[in-house]
């Protein structure tokens, strides 16, 4: 039987594609399940004419994701936190640190799922974080964490051994 897929379906496809699968399966669950229909005159007109408004929307939200991008780019942020003599954050950074900050700065709202950072940032210094804005449109961010009070406190000298007198 052939279908439009409405939406991704793992193993078979991308939304808008047209498959021939087995009836069952269309039949007993994409079609119920609302993630395709069955090809028809009528449902591919209509299907060719909502991927038309589809890919002009996703122009858009490229465009405006460009121009985010460069805002980006070119951001700084700051985060103080409690750390160790020798840099170690107690604590950490996290994306939805992140996230929250950048909504702060600049206004737009930020998924903490869109940070692509492998694991929290637990170290003093500067960082860049990439953030996913749209598919292919990657900003970097520096972030850069600063301990509380600003300075690393002094490490303390290790107390000299005595050379001792046997």
């Amino acid at each position: 039987m052939k279908i439009i897929l409405t939406r991704d379906v793992p193993n078979l496809g991308q939304a808008g594609e047209v498959k021939d699968v087995a009836t069952g399966y269309a039949r007993n669950y994409l079609i119920p399940k609302g993630l395709a229909v069955k090809v028809t005159a009528g449902a591919l007109k209509e299907f060719e004419q909502r991927r038309a408004v589809e890919a002009r929307r996703a122009e858009r939200l490229a465009a405006r994701a460009e121009a985010l991008a460069q805002r980006l780019n070119s951001l700084t942020l700051t985060f103080e936190a409690k750390a160790s003599e020798k840099g170690r954050l107690f604590g950490s950074i996290t994306t939805a640190d992140i996230a929250e900050t950048l909504e702060r700065e600049v206004g737009e709202k930020f998924d903490r799922r869109k940070h692509i950072l492998s694991e929290p940032i637990r170290q003093v210094g500067e960082h860049t974080v990439p953030v996913r804005l749209a598919p292919g449109v990657v900003a970097e961010v520096k972030v850069v964490v600063k301990p509380e009070g600003g300075e690393l406190p002094e490490p303390t000298p290790a107390e000299p051994e005595e050379e001792g007198s046997d």
